[in-house]
This record gives structure tokens, C-alpha cells and sequence, in this order.
């Protein structure tokens, strides 16, 4: 599916550029666009590629001109097939050109600051200062119409399985969420304010207790984080709530409607669907978020190493990867040992098992044979090939997880989308401070087989929630939620909150809960992260268009900029000057 070939020429124009081909030859036509290319073969043939949001077409003007890349053109004329021998068969119309007969400048542009062709390479900051003539590119035109695509196949998707699409609020109540939130000051209540919404969250689940069954929106959410590449201050997720389902079905809902728009993509033969829990993501490949492009896991390999004469393996937990390389230098191994350091690990060891069953290592001496025989079998080698150690307690796995990830250009990797289901994390996790927060929300369902934790022993209490992972990046979380009040203050009170606090923050939601609740659960799913995965892209920005820098800085407009006093004054709000 792709809008484009739903476009009908209207108004200036006959033609758009797609629908230039040969059975139309010496047909008159109009078209409109841009200058992007001007070659002269002399006074009397003049060549201008023109384009429109549909492709290029070449236009020949027997006579001469004196146009502009970026002058934006209407051009009358009729088409013929080029002369053999050339022809581009790099474009839809590279079998045919338009001879001008009348040209009616609509736009003249000035020089270009940036050039909007596909092979030059322009920093960062300047595309995004002149964002709107990067936009005219057809590799960023390709990718945000791309996404407006699959918008649309999902939200059919969820149409056909009866899912309502309704709006809530950007002007909310603050809401502990995990994240910091932008705050919009009230004029008419001056001294209080409204929260961005981090998502939806309190919203939909108000929706189930309405009574509408299942829900969805293409929801604009907002939270004040540091910028990466897979992070915008705001950004777009498929945010959806439904009654009545358990937590499988909910992942098989997910999975169905995505299979079913990328399927219309034409992308279905590259997914991969599986799924595991929080602790077996965590044991083979360290992470939560696993990078299933990537073929070698890790590989518990501590009974072996049990009774070892190295002390720095006997009786610590050891954990393994298998390269895909067999030509590691001893620099790249030694950054590999300080990197591991940097980690947290205590070191890394590193063995080459050789063509003639012979060892490399720095520990060599110390393995017996009977090990090195344990560790080609374990890890099902064949030399030469490098394996990689690290040792200590549980920490290993996170630790040669990280470096999996940084050495994956020596590992085996499939161009699949890998998708992965990650279920069964804790309910809770520790802060840096040591006090107790949500794993994901405070709404989150809690195992009923580990509730009986919650009071003693927190930390061992798991959820009923489960993240969407594709080749390493979280594309959203979901979970069931909690719908009685009872229970949702006993996660409340293990969190510190009093009575006070939870009436204060929370108490339009427990009262709501006190009228009949359905179990109720949800899902949402990251449109710009999606996308940018789709489209084999390293970063969201390349699939929004009016994004931040990466220091939250809009170069285009100057945003953020400070506002004048008396707008202030207003609000009620007075600046303290450092």
C-alpha cells in the first residue's frame, strides 16, 4: 500500500510524474514541481530534471533558460521516448522526457544552503536548521510517507477487531510514571499546572471503567528525557486498552494487527515472532531488550570452570559468547578486557581455540584439557574461533551481554525483524537511592502466584506485563492492570506512598475503582521507533519530521526561546536570575 498511487492530478496540473509513461506519449500535459537538476548542451537544449512528490521527470527546452535548483515550475508540453542510448533506468521516466512548449515560473528560489539531492552528505545540524529542504529529499520524503502508510494499515487493522479510536487529554494531572513531565502553567488558576501526558496511561484504563471495551489512539506523548537515537521529547505511540483478555491475548492481538499491516508492506516473509521470559532474556543475552539479529548467545558455561586452578573462575558464575571471528588483534582483545572493567566486571578472558587443537590465551597454562574438550563441545565449536569470558556473580550476563551488542560487526547476523515478546518482569526495581519504583507503571497487575510477597519481600513479586522488543529496541511495553482498589493500594503503600499521597495524586482513579472495574489490560507500541527499524534507519529522527537535536534544541525555529515578562506575569510565575 502506498499513497502515492492514489494521488489524482487537479488543479495546475494534468500529470504528476508517476503517471508519465510510454502509453501516453504525445499526449499535451501540464506538470508542476521542482528545479533539481539544469544542464546545457547549448543555446538551443537545455535539459531541467523537475520533481514532485511522485518521482522526476526530465524536461527539454529547445531554446534558452535560466532557471534554478529549487525554482519551483509549471511546464506544458508533450511527452516523447528519449533518443536510444539515453535513457536512465535509475527512474520511473527514464524512457521518456518532456518536450516544454510553456513554462510559468511559480517560485524563485535563492541559492540553496543545502543541497537536496540523495548523494551529498550534510551534517546533522544544518539538515535539521533548513529541515523543511532536507524534507524535499527522496529518502526522507520515502521514509515519512512510509510511516503515514503504515498509520494507516494499522489503524484499518485495529478497525476490523472492533477497537474504538478516541482522544484523551494533553492537558492532564501530574502522574508518577517514571519519567520527568513537562508542565504547562495555568493562567486561570494561577500557581497550579497541567502535565504533557508521558502516555495515555490513567486515560484508557478511565475508558475500560466507561465501559467501551477496546480502545486505541495514535497518541502524541511527551516526557522530559535525555535525547538518543531511539528518543524524542515527544513522539508518537499506537496506544490501545481492552477488557475481558488475558495477557496472551493480548500479545496475539499485537502480533496478528502487525503481521497484517506489514504483510500489506510487503515485509512478511522478513518477521520473526518469539517470545520469552524476563529471566531467560536476561540469562542469554543479558538484556532485557535482546538483539535477536544476532545469532550467538551467551552461554552459561560455570560447572565446567567448577574445580578450575584459576581463581579467577572457581566456583563464580562464568559466562561465555562464541565469535564469529577468528582474526581478533591482541589491541582489540586488550580494549575488550578494559571495557569489560568499565562495565563493572572484575576483567574479560579470551581464548583461541586453533586450527590444530591448540590454545591461545593469557591463562593457557591453567586449563586442563579436559576443560578445553567441555568448552568446545558446550558451545558447539569449531576452530579457530575466539571465545569470550567473564566471571563474577549474577552482573556477568548484563556485562557480556553490553559487549555482544558492541562486537557485533564479529557475530553472525540475520537480516530478519526479529520480534521478541519479554514477559514476567518484576513488578518492581530498585532507584539508585535504594527506595522501591515501578518496574514499568504503578498499575501494573502483579503475578498473583508472587503476590504473597508484596508486604515482605517486594523485590521478589513479578508482573503481568510484557515489552515488544525488535533487533534490540524496545518498541513498547504493555501490561494488565490492576482494577481492584484494595489491591492497587496495597502496590501504592509498597511504594511509600500514605494515604494522603494516594488520595492527593491518585483519587479520582481509586474513586473511579470503587464502581465496578473489568479486568483490563493494554499495549503501546513506538510509531517512530517502528518506523526507523522498518526502514533500517540508526535513528528517529530520520522518520519525524520536525524533530530536536540531540541537545533538545529545534535549529530551525531557535526553540526552546525565552518568553517576554508580561506573558509571565500573566501566568503568575516570576523568573529567579542565577
Amino acid at each position: 500500500m502506498n499513497r502515492i498511487s492514489n494521488l489524482k492530478a487537479k488543479g495546475l496540473r494534468t500529470h504528476y510524474c508517476k503517471d508519465l509513461t510510454l502509453d501516453i506519449i504525445g499526449e499535451n500535459i501540464t506538470v508542476c514541481g521542482w528545479v533539481v537538476s539544469v544542464r546545457s548542451h547549448g543555446e538551443n537544449l537545455n535539459f531541467v530534471d523537475l520533481k514532485d512528490v511522485t518521482g522526476v521527470i526530465q524536461i527539454v527546452f529547445k531554446h534558452k533558460i535560466s532557471y534554478s535548483h529549487g525554482d519551483v515550475l509549471k511546464v506544458s508540453g508533450h511527452l516523447q521516448r528519449r533518443p536510444e542510448g539515453t535513457e536512465n533506468p535509475a527512474l520511473f521516466t527514464g524512457e521518456i522526457e518532456l518536450i516544454a512548449t510553456s513554462v510559468e515560473i511559480l517560485s524563485e528560489a535563492s541559492a540553496l544552503p543545502i543541497p537536496t539531492d540523495e548523494h551529498t552528505k550534510v551534517d546533522e545540524n544544518m539538515r535539521l536548521r533548513y529541515r523543511y529542504l532536507d524534507l524535499r529529499t527522496q529518502r526522507m520524503q520515502k521514509n515519512i510517507i512510509f510511516k503515514a502508510d503504515l498509520i494507516h494499515l494499522l489503524r484499518n487493522a485495529l478497525a476490523n477487531e472492533g477497537f474504538i479510536e478516541i482522544d484523551t487529554p494533553l492537558l492532564w494531572v501530574p502522574t508518577p510514571e517514571g519519567a520527568r513531565e513537562f508542565l504547562v502553567p495555568s493562567r486561570l488558576s494561577k500557581g497550579s499546572f497541567y502535565a504533557l501526558p508521558q502516555s495515555p496511561q490513567i486515560a484508557k484504563q478511565l475508558l475500560m471503567v466507561s465501559g467501551f471495551d477496546r480502545y486505541f489512539q495514535f497518541a502524541k506523548c511527551l516526557r522530559d528525557e535525555d535525547l538518543r537515537a531511539d528518543r524524542q521529547f515527544e513522539f508518537t505511540q499506537l496506544d490501545l486498552e481492552t477488557s475481558f483478555m488475558t495477557a496472551q491475548d493480548i500479545m496475539d492481538l499485537i502480533s496478528h494487527v502487525l503481521r497484517q499491516a506489514l504483510n500489506e508492506i510487503g515485509l512478511s516473509h522478513y518477521l520473526t515472532f518469539k517470545k520469552m521470559t524476563f529471566a531467560e532474556a536476561y540469562r542469554r543475552f543479558g538484556t532485557d531488550k535482546p538483539d535477536m539479529s544476532i545469532e550467538q548467545e551467551l552461554i552459561d558455561v560455570s560447572k565446567i570452570f567448577e574445580s578450575s586452578e584459576l581463581k579467577a573462575l572457581a566456583g563464580k558464575k562464568v559466562v561465555c559468547l562464541k565469535t564469529a571471528n577468528n582474526q581478533f588483534s591482541r589491541t582489540k582483545l586488550d580494549n575488550l578486557v578494559t571495557r569489560a572493567k568499565e562495565l563493572g566486571a572484575e576483567g574479560l578472558l579470551w581464548i583461541k581455540l586453533l586450527d590444530d587443537n591448540q590454545i591461545e590465551s593469557p591463562v593457557a597454562k591453567y586449563l586442563k584439557n579436559d576443560e578445553i574438550t567441555q568448552l568446545i563441545q558446550m558451545t558447539n565449536s569449531v576452530p579457530p574461533i575466539v571465545l569470550l569470558f567473564v566471571a563474577g556473580n549474577e552482573d556477568v550476563f548484563r556485562v557480556l551481554g553490553q559487549i555482544r551488542l558492541e562486537i557485533r560487526q564479529d557475530l553472525t547476523q540475520n537480516e530478519n525483524f526479529n520480534f521478541v515478546w519479554v514477559d514476567k518482569f518484576p513488578l518492581f526495581e530498585k532507584a539508585p537511592e535504594g527506595t522501591l519504583v515501578p518496574a514499568h507503571h504503578p498499575f501494573t497487575m502483579p503475578d498473583l502466584n508472587t503476590l504473597s510477597f508484596l508486604e515482605t519481600q517486594p523485590e521478589k513479586v513479578l508482573s503481568e506485563s510484557y515489552d515488544l522488543v525488535l533487533n534490540g529496541w524496545e518498541l513498547g511495553s504493555g501490561s494488565l492492570r490492576i482494577h481492584d482498589k484494595k489491591l492497587q493500594q496495597r502496590v501504592f503503600k509498597a511504594l511509600g506512598l500514605s494515604e494522603g499521597e494516594m488520595l492527593e495524586k491518585f483519587g479520582f482513579l481509586l474513586e473511579a475503582f470503587s464502581y465496578g472495574v473489568p479486568p483490563h489490560g493494554g499495549f503501546a507500541i513506538g510509531i517512530d521507533r517502528l518506523t526507523a527499524l522498518l526502514l533500517r534507519e540508526a535513528s528517529i529522527r530520520e522518520v519525524i519530521a520536525f524533530p530536536k537535536s540531540q541537545s533538545g534544541i529545534d535549529p530551525m525555529t531557535g526553540a526552546p526561546k525565552p518568553v517576554p515578562e508580561n506573558s509571565l506575569k500573566e501566568l503568575g510565575i516570576s523568573l529567579k536570575r542565577s
